[in-house]
């Protein structure tokens, strides 16, 4: 088996930390029993290998052997192909993690992504932007209450479809956003309470505080 090296800044600030989209894919490889390695890349200073491997300077970027991947969803989707205990092995369950996969990025998280940057920001101002997005996340957040009143896992058994979208979930809940929507609500403490997402975030937690020690060495 190749070597999976998982890259990551090597420090943030504090309003990220448990939420930078490492944790995705840590809480995958820990479900999943797959070994692998993190490597920090400077959150300042981004060189052109960084770009090399991730165009837009973000994280995460994965490596499985010669292949590198970027994106959060592409790369889960990869170790899904790898493992069983990510992917449902019959061919309807794996369509519908595919699906659920990709509908918590382009849905569910293509309407939460910009009303979060309103809550970072501590923007209260009443602007046409601001409703367009609560009616935006609502919209959403309705759907998937309905959707998740019915089933406990996505795609039947637990799998890349719910580490996606419970991890968009999250941080909709950062903002107390699923208040109204107890079945989400519900959905995001059960996948939260799986012992893989508490090593994934506690994991990332320990990095970044090892980060700020070599800042204050």
């Amino acid at each position: 088996m190749t070597e999976l090296t998982l890259y990551t800044f090597d420090w943030v600030p504090e309003p990220p930390r448990g939420y930078v989209r490492d944790i995705r894919i840590r809480w995958a490889l820990e479900e999943a029993g797959l070994p692998y390695r993190v490597e920090g890349v400077p959150f300042e200073n981004r060189d052109a290998e960084h770009f090399a491997h991730q165009p837009f300077g973000q994280v995460p970027w994965l490596t499985d052997g010669d292949l590198s991947i970027f994106e959060s969803g592409a790369i889960l989707l990869h170790l899904g192909e790898r493992s069983d205990v990510l992917m449902p092995t019959d061919r309807q369950g794996r369509n519908d993690a595919k699906e659920w996969l990709f509908a918590a990025f382009a849905s569910v998280e293509a309407a939460s992504q910009p009303w979060s940057f309103y809550k970072f920001m501590g923007d209260t101002d009443e602007t046409p932007m601001r409703t367009f997005l609560e009616g935006f996340v609502a919209a959403r957040l309705k759907h998937m209450d309905a959707v998740l009143e019915k089933r406990e896992w996505l795609a039947g058994s637990f799998s890349i479809a719910d580490i996606m979208m419970s991890d968009v979930l999250r941080l909709i809940d950062r903002f107390d956003g699923l208040a109204d929507y107890p079945a989400c609500r519900a959905y995001l403490t059960r996948a939260t309470a799986r012992p893989a997402f508490a090593k994934a975030h506690a994991d990332q937690m320990a990095h970044f505080a090892a980060g700020d020690a070599a800042r204050a060495a």
